[in-house]
């Protein structure tokens, strides 16, 4: 099964003249050989242009590597235009299945003879369509009589199973890498995959997603930079959701946001306040931020706000992660690589025995070239594989629970860089850690864990006397079982050093009677020091320590 799986996406991806990809300088001869030996996979799209038969491949492959796709359209740095502007339509343009199909998935879901019955004006041919579902307009009728526009997104049918036999592929690629590759134990691609297969199974399932989108809805409440929709879950199952229907600009489409005049530098610097706030604030994140999923609302252009959508996969930080990642992004733009060699050794990420004066100088020789300078003159290419170099040096080992945020960050990098190429990023990002990192450890911290505890504390306060008197009774009890432990302790040790003498003495005594029996002709001493041996025996049996541990239970 897997191996037909592993045939197939060659197959496609060689049929496709995808490997026109990868320039001939750096195909070793044997690769060139055993392409031209393959006849029968052949390109059989020669008239189309590469992006197009990549994103053709991609899209028959279908949704893992739909997502990977998705992700490569963010990065017009590592990808030349006409690549990039195919690649993009795989974020809503993916080939839909067919309405009559959605509609009846709905019935059933629902519960009901027609779509007719709960929703007004149901709209057959998808508004849009992704590698793992497809998105519906209607009217919904509430049970109180009012109609709400609403869009209904529908998973697409038997997705599970082809989601599943490329993951097993994947695993089974990783757990090969991770026992063969040089770098397969620091890299962890076992792990990364296992993230990444909860992370994509649980977009299937869309009651996940509208309590993600409640989640972050509530997050943001009021907010004048992110507007979530409303999600109506009364109507809303495992493969059918109901969400209000928004009206905005695709972040992507930046020369009809230019001519509507929206203050593109703003909206630049509160999409960084928009994921550094999730992060950092929440510990909640967006993770799947590309920009078929995020939209701007342009009604107002001097003081624009970013709509959301697509909330299948999220991301959640733990308290030592944050706190590392937040004092790492501080030091990193304060230029104090000696304080993130520190971090990355103290958090474990990298092997302690390593020399902390050569790391640092490793990150220096990395970074500092790209301080100060706008995102549309930073390769970040470049950056991110001497990033990978410097880690493969250093030992640094992957951490699984962080991929998730390292693929949103290059997201909200991405589309900083296309709505607004001079953004300094690291000055956008520098006052909302360093207002985060005050908050933690400043008085203002104290004050909220006290406010966060009071009720527990009032609750437990008239306990306090009665848990004060048994602490002290159990003290006491504890003393006085210590006590009684030490003298039992010095007990068995005279007993077991009497029975050492005891046995010691019986131990010589064998020995002279053995002797004795052997020399003499009067077997009566010999017998006498044999009695005396047995009595020592015997001895060093009786006083022999005595386990009081089960004695005392």
């Amino acid at each position: 099964m897997r191996s037909m799986r592993f045939y197939r996406i060659i197959r496609t991806l060689l049929q496709y003249g995808v490997d026109d990809m990868i320039p001939r300088r750096w195909q070793p001869w044997y690769m060139r050989l055993a392409r031209r030996t393959c006849f029968w996979l052949r390109n059989r799209h020669k008239e189309k242009a590469l992006g197009e038969r990549l994103r053709l491949a991609l899209e028959e492959l279908g949704p893992v590597f739909v997502k990977v796709g998705q992700m490569l359209s963010t990065r017009r740095d590592l990808l030349p235009p006409e690549i990039i502007t195919q690649l993009a339509m795989l974020q809503d343009k993916v080939p839909p299945f067919p309405g009559a199909d959605a509609q009846a998935i709905i019935e059933r879901a629902l519960e009901v003879q027609s779509v007719d019955q709960v929703f007004v004006d149901f709209v057959q041919k998808p508004l849009a369509s992704a590698s793992i579902a497809q998105v519906h307009e209607a009217t919904l009728r509430l049970k109180n009589g009012q109609l709400k526009d609403v869009v209904i997104k529908v998973i697409r049918p038997d997705i599970e199973h082809t989601i599943r036999a490329d993951l097993e592929l994947m695993e089974s690629v990783a757990a090969l890498a991770a026992r063969y590759l040089p770098d397969g134990r620091r890299l962890k691609p076992k792990e990364v995959i296992r993230e990444y297969r909860k992370t994509l199974l649980d977009e299937l399932d869309l009651l996940r997603e509208a309590a993600n989108a409640i989640q972050l809805k509530r997050n943001f409440a009021d907010s004048e930079v992110l507007y979530i929709p409303e999600v109506y879950s009364d109507y809303t199952r495992h493969n059918v959701m109901v969400m209000e229907r928004i009206a905005g600009v695709p972040i992507g489409d930046v020369e009809t946001l230019r001519e509507l005049g929206v203050d593109l530098k703003l909206l630049a610097e509160r999409g960084v306040e928009v994921f550094f706030t999730q992060v950092f604030r929440d510990s909640f994140f967006h993770a799947d931020m590309h920009p078929g999923n995020i939209f701007v609302d342009p009604s107002n252009p001097n003081d624009p706000r970013y709509l959301a959508i697509d909330f299948g996969i999220v991301g959640t930080l733990n308290r030592e992660d944050k706190r590392y990642l937040a004092e790492n992004f501080i030091a990193f733009f304060n230029r104090d690589y000696r304080k993130v060699a520190e971090l990355h050794v103290d958090s474990g990420w990298v092997p302690s025995y390593i020399n902390i004066e050569d790391f640092e100088s490793a990150i220096r020789t990395v970074c500092e070239p790209i301080f100060e300078k706008p995102l549309k003159e930073i390769s970040f290419g470049g950056v991110l594989l001497n990033l990978f170099n410097t880690a493969r040096r250093f030992e640094m080992e992957v951490q699984p629970q962080l991929v998730l945020l390292q693929k949103t960050l290059l997201y909200v990098e991405g589309l900083g860089r296309n709505l607004y190429p001079d953004l300094d990023l690291w000055k956008t990002a520098k006052p909302y850690l360093e207002h985060w990192m005050h908050d933690q450890i400043g008085w203002r911290a104290v004050l909220r864990s006290v406010k966060a505890n009071a009720p527990y504390w009032a609750e437990k306060l008239p306990e306090m006397p009665t848990l004060l008197h048994d602490t002290l009774l159990q003290a006491q009890s504890s003393i006085k079982l210590s006590q009684s432990y030490m003298e039992e302790i010095l007990r068995q040790q005279q007993e077991a050093a009497e029975s050492r003498i005891w046995a010691f003495m019986a131990s010589t005594l064998a020995i002279a009677t053995l002797g004795l029996g052997l020399m003499l002709d009067e077997p009566w001493w010999a017998a006498l020091t044999g009695v005396v041996s047995a009595y020592g025996w015997i001895k060093a049996w009786r006083d022999r320590p005595k386990h009081f541990m089960k004695e005392t239970r």
